[in-house]
C-alpha cells in the first residue's frame, strides 16, 4: 500500500514537471536587430550584401559579400516558421539539410530547397516544380497561394523522421517521405538524380539563398522535434 501511495504521489508530482519540461517551443533563429546565428556560407560571419532592415534580413544584390546566409546551428527534426518577401522578378530559396564543407560550393549541393519565387515576373516561373513553395525541381505545390511580389507570405516547413511537409500561407502544399517509391520517382525526374551528396545528410544547417535578387526574410523560428 505504501508502495503504491508513493507511486501514485510520484506521478502526480512528476506526471506535471516532465511534460512541461518536454515540451519544445519555438525558438528565435533572428532576433529582428542583428545577423547574430547566422553566417555566410563558408564564412565566419555574415557578409555584408545580408542586412538587417526594418525587422528583416533583407539581401541587397548590389553589395559586395554575396552568398548564401545559414544558420551556425544544425537541425534534423524539426518545424521552421517564416515570413518571405520577394522583389518583382525575383528567386531565392530557404534550403535545409546543408551540409558545411569546402568540398562543396554551394548549400543546394546537399540541400533541399522550397522556393522562393515572384510566380507572375520571374523567369524560373516555366516549370511546376519551380514555383513558390514547390520542393524545388521535386513536386510542384498541390495549390497555387504564393502571393504577389511585394507581400510577405507565411511558411511552414516541417522535417520529421523524413516526412517533409510545406506550408504557405496557411495551405499545405508539399508532403512526402524521403526514401519512399514517391520520393525516390520525383529524384529520378529531377536534375539532382545523379547528384550523389544530394540529400545525404538527414542533420544540417539551414539557408536563405542568394540568387541575385532582392529578397527579405522576417520571424523566422525553429522548432526542435
Amino acid at each position: 500500500m505504501k508502495v503504491l501511495v508513493f507511486s501514485t504521489l510520484a506521478l502526480a508530482i512528476f506526471g506535471r514537471i516532465v511534460p512541461a519540461a518536454a515540451q519544445a517551443k519555438p525558438q528565435p533563429l533572428f532576433d529582428g536587430k542583428t545577423t547574430k546565428g547566422w553566417h555566410t556560407y563558408l564564412k565566419t560571419s555574415a557578409e555584408p550584401a545580408w542586412v538587417v532592415a526594418n525587422g528583416a534580413l533583407q539581401l541587397d544584390p548590389k553589395a559586395a559579400g554575396q552568398g548564401d546566409l545559414v544558420t551556425d546551428g544544425e537541425y534534423e527534426n524539426f518545424e521552421l516558421t517564416l515570413e518571405w518577401n520577394i522583389s518583382e522578378a525575383g528567386n531565392s530559396g530557404i534550403i535545409f539539410g546543408v551540409h558545411e564543407d569546402p568540398a562543396f560550393h554551394a548549400t543546394y549541393e546537399t540541400g533541399i530547397e522550397m522556393q522562393v519565387l515572384d510566380d507572375k515576373n520571374a523567369e524560373d516561373n516555366k516549370k511546376a516544380s519551380h514555383l513558390a513553395g514547390s520542393l524545388y525541381d521535386m513536386q510542384a505545390p498541390a495549390k497555387n497561394v504564393a502571393r504577389p511580389a511585394g507581400e510577405w507570405n507565411l511558411v511552414k516547413l516541417r522535417k520529421q523522421n523524413g516526412r517533409l511537409t510545406f506550408s504557405l500561407n496557411n495551405a499545405q502544399i508539399v508532403d512526402v517521405q524521403m526514401g519512399s517509391a514517391e520520393w525516390k520517382t520525383l529524384l529520378e525526374n529531377s536534375k539532382f538524380k545523379t547528384w550523389k551528396n544530394f540529400a545525404a545528410y538527414p542533420k544540417g544547417h539551414i539557408a536563405l539563398q542568394d540568387h541575385g535578387h532582392q529578397v527579405a526574410f522576417r520571424n523566422i523560428k525553429v522548432e526542435q522535434l
